[in-house]
């Protein structure tokens, strides 16, 4: 199963990764960063197929995907 890992502190809340995932397996977290963002989260692991969209869509280069 792919892993998605992400940097919170660079995350600055932009969504790209929830907006180009094929699966929607991402969502913003509850929580915040210490700049006052809310990061991304997989939500949904079991759905995600590692194709690394939301690695590749983000500007921050906040996430990595792990197959």
């Amino acid at each position: 199963m792919p892993e998605i890992k992400v940097d919170k502190e660079r995350c600055k809340g932009c969504e790209f990764c929830i907006l180009y995932c094929p699966k929607k397996t991402i969502s913003l977290s509850a929580g915040f960063n210490t700049k006052g963002y809310h990061y991304p989260e997989c939500t949904d692991p079991e759905s995600c197929t590692g194709c690394a969209m939301c690695g590749w869509i983000c500007p921050e280069v906040a996430i990595e995907v792990y197959k």
